[in-house]
């Protein structure tokens, strides 16, 4: 048997890009390109639909995930995120759907949506995509926004808080 520490990197981890190269990176990818972004904290069912879901609406998809500072901003507790950023991106970049990731800092990828300027944005749940800043910003350069229904009723807070009730 060979030794473990010899063994290459996974394939997938050359889907995770640095924010600055994700433009280049970007342009290499198959459209149109669907743009999805969050926490993906701990990954469900309900993430791997909803990922599934938007890579089927074009030629790629790529996901940005916030940073450990930006998702502690969102309010969901002080320890959260539970997984750190790399460990999120990996996870993400393992999945078949998905077919880059990268990251965003601020609360809200707009900054990185027009950098980007993919063809489709989408976001799960009842998200009016033309009152939140993302939708506008990506309608506001000719691009699609779109809300995905959730297909399995899943939260990660929630199953955090059925771990802390055991």
């Amino acid at each position: 048997m060979s030794d473990p520490a010899a063994l290459p990197p996974p394939a997938f981890l050359r889907k995770i890009v640095a924010r600055g190269q994700a433009g280049q990176a970007l342009r290499r990818l198959p459209g149109p390109v669907v743009f999805t972004n969050g926490v993906f904290d701990v990954l469900h069912r309900g993430h791997a639909t909803y990922l599934a879901q938007a890579r089927s609406l074009g030629g790629s998809l790529v996901v940005a995930i916030n940073t450990d500072a930006s998702a502690r901003r969102l309010g969901k507790g002080p320890e959260r995120p539970l997984n750190n950023e790399q460990d999120r991106a990996a996870m993400l970049a393992a999945l078949a759907s998905v077919d880059l990731v990268t990251w965003f800092d601020e609360d809200t990828p707009v900054q990185l949506l027009g950098d980007l300027r993919p063809d489709i944005y989408v976001k799960g749940g009842d998200y009016d995509m033309k009152a939140i800043p993302e939708g506008q910003a990506v309608l506001a350069y000719g691009g699609r926004a779109l809300a995905i229904d959730f297909r399995h009723d899943r939260s990660t807070t929630r199953l955090l808080d059925k771990v802390r009730r055991s």
